[in-house]
C-alpha cells in the first residue's frame, strides 16, 4: 500500500505565539521590536550602594537581614574610584551583547544620577560625588550598544511610599490618596529625569507587584515614555503595558506566551556584588543556557555585579570573555536568527536563518561520532561546522521510496570540528525547512 500523507508535513515558520497577558497589540510594535529580536544577548548591571558591604540589593533591609540604618550607611563607602565606563562598555561589546541594562535606581531609592528631586543619589550622598550614568551610556553608544534603564517602581526609602519593611508599612494607599499621589509625582518626576537625560532604548521596570496598573498609572507612564521616544521598548513588568516577557532566573521549559521574551539571569546566585557567593556558572553552563534561550526564540540578559569601586569580579570578566569568543565564532547561528525547529526532531538547541533555509544544530562541545535529525523533508545541500568551515558527511537511513515519511539524517561529527563549549553545524537546505509531524502511519492525518 502506497498511501501518501503529505498533510502531516509542516512548513516553518513555526509556533505562533498567543498574546495571552500582553496588552500591547503585537502588530503595533513589531517594527520597533526587530532589533531586540535580533540582538539575542544583553548584559544586566546591578550596581549600587549594596556593593559596599556586599549585601542583597535593597532586599537585605526589607527582609531584616540588616538594619535599614546600617544598610544606608553604605552611602559613605560608595567611591567608584576605579570606575572606568569605557572599559565596561568594551567588555560588554566583547561579550557579543547588543544591549545593556543598568540599575538607575533600585528599591532602596538610591539614584545613580544627579537627581534634582532627591539628594538620595550617588552624586550628592556618596564619596563618588558624580553622576555615573552619563559616561556609561556615552561609552555604550560609542560601542554601538543599545542602552537600557532599570527603574524600580518601588521606593522603600521615600516617606510617601506605603511599604517599608516586610512586616510593616507606612500607610494604606487606598485610604490616603493624596499621599500616594505625592509619591507618584516624585517617582514619575525621576522617571522623566532619566528619560530626558539618557533617552534609553529600553526600559526595564521592576517592583510592579505591590500595586495595580491603575495605582501605578501604568498607562500614563507608557504614554509619556513612548511619546518622548516612540521606538523605546518596555519590559513586561508594567502591569500589562509592556512589550516583552522577562522570566527571572528560572529557565522556562516551554516557550513563554509573549511574542518576544528574555531570560534574565545572574552569573552566580546574586544580582549585585556578593563576595561570599562563589557559585559562579561556568562559561559552558552560560553558553548552553544562552543557546537554549535563542533556540526558543528568546534573548538572555546576563547580569554582572561590580564592586563599589567599579571593578568587575574576575570570574565575571572571564565568563563574558569566553562567551564573547564563542559568540564571535558562531555568530551566524545566533544573531539575526529565529527560533529553531520543535523538540523531538533534534536532541539539542536549534536556530534557523530568517529565510528558514539554513538550520543550525547546537551540540555539546565534546560531541563526536554521529548526530541525528528526524522528520526533515528537505534535501540537504551542504553541512558544515560553523566557525570552522569543514564540510561534513551525512546519510539518510530508513527512507521508503513509496512513503512521504522522510528518513533519519545521520551526520558524522569528526573531532577536528569540535568546539570546547558547543559545536554548531549549519545545514543548508534546498528550500524553507519542511518537517514531517505525523505518527508514521498510512492515513493522511497520521
Amino acid at each position: 500500500m502506497k498511501r501518501l500523507f503529505l498533510s502531516a508535513v509542516l512548513m516553518l515558520p513555526l509556533l505562533p505565539i498567543a498574546n495571552a497577558q500582553q496588552h500591547t497589540p503585537p502588530d503595533s510594535i513589531r517594527n520597533k521590536m526587530q532589533w531586540f529580536a535580533d540582538a539575542k544577548l544583553g548584559i544586566f548591571i546591578h550596581w549600587g550602594i549594596y556593593s559596599v558591604k556586599g549585601v542583597d540589593e535593597s532586599w537585605s533591609f526589607y527582609n531584616k537581614k540588616i538594619a535599614y540604618n546600617d544598610y544606608m550607611q553604605q552611602l559613605k563607602g560608595f567611591t567608584a574610584r576605579n570606575y572606568h565606563p569605557e572599559e565596561w562598555a568594551a567588555l560588554i561589546k566583547e561579550s557579543g551583547a547588543r544591549y545593556a541594562v543598568v540599575t538607575t535606581k533600585h528599591h532602596d531609592g538610591v539614584a545613580l544620577w544627579d537627581s534634582k528631586l532627591s539628594k538620595l543619589d550617588v552624586a550628592n550622598s556618596t564619596p563618588a560625588k558624580r553622576d555615573v550614568l552619563t559616561p556609561l551610556y556615552t561609552a555604550l553608544r560609542q560601542q554601538g550598544i543599545k542602552t537600557g534603564a532599570y527603574f524600580s517602581l518601588i521606593d522603600w526609602s521615600h516617606p510617601d511610599y506605603p511599604q517599608f519593611l516586610k512586616d510593616s508599612s507606612r500607610y494604606d494607599a487606598k485610604k490616603d490618596a493624596a499621599r500616594w499621589q505625592r509619591f507618584l509625582r516624585f517617582s514619575q518626576g525621576q522617571l522623566k529625569e532619566v528619560m530626558q537625560q539618557y533617552n534609553p532604548d529600553l526600559w526595564w521596570f521592576d517592583g510592579d507587584w505591590e500595586h495595580s496598573a491603575e495605582e501605578w498609572e501604568a498607562q500614563k507612564m507608557r504614554k509619556m515614555l513612548t511619546d518622548h521616544h516612540p521606538n523605546t521598548i518596555i519590559n513586561g513588568r508594567l502591569q500589562g503595558y509592556g512589550d516583552y516577557e522577562t522570566p527571572e532566573q528560572n529557565f522556562p521549559v516551554s516557550r513563554p506566551n509573549y511574542h518576544w521574551w528574555e531570560l534574565c539571569m545572574t552569573i552566580n546566585n546574586n544580582w549585585g556584588y556578593h563576595p561570599d557567593d562563589t557559585n559562579f556558572k561556568t562559561p559552558y553552563e552560560v553558553i548552553t543556557i544562552f543557546a537554549d534561550a535563542v533556540s526558543n526564540g528568546g534573548n538572555m540578559l546576563l547580569d554582572i555585579g561590580p564592586a563599589e569601586d567599579g571593578t568587575i569580579p574576575a570570574e565575571q570578566v572571564n565568563v563574558l570573555k569566553e562567551l564573547g569568543a564563542w559568540n564571535k565564532k558562531h555568530a551566524p547561528a545566533i544573531f539575526n536568527t529565529v527560533a529553531g525547529i520543535p523538540a523531538g526532531h533534534f536532541y539539542g538547541p536549534t536556530t534557523l536563518s530568517k529565510d528558514s533555509t539554513t538550520l543550525y544544530l547546537f551540540l555539546p562541545g565534546n560531541m563526536t561520532g554521529q548526530v541525528m535529525v528526524k522528520g526533515l523533508v528537505n534535501t540537504i545541500k551542504k553541512i558544515s561546522a560553523v566557525g570552522n568551515g569543514q564540510q561534513l558527511h551525512h546519510k539518510v537511513v530508513g527512507k521508503i521510496s513509496w512513503s512521504a515519511v522522510p528518513g533519519l539524517v545521520y551526520i558524522d561529527v569528526p573531532p577536528a570540528v569540535q568546539d570546547k563549549y558547543m559545536t554548531v553545524l549549519a545545514l543548508e537546505l534546498d528550500s524553507k525547512v519542511k518537517l514531517y509531524r505525523g505518527k508514521g502511519g498510512f492515513l493522511t492525518n497520521e
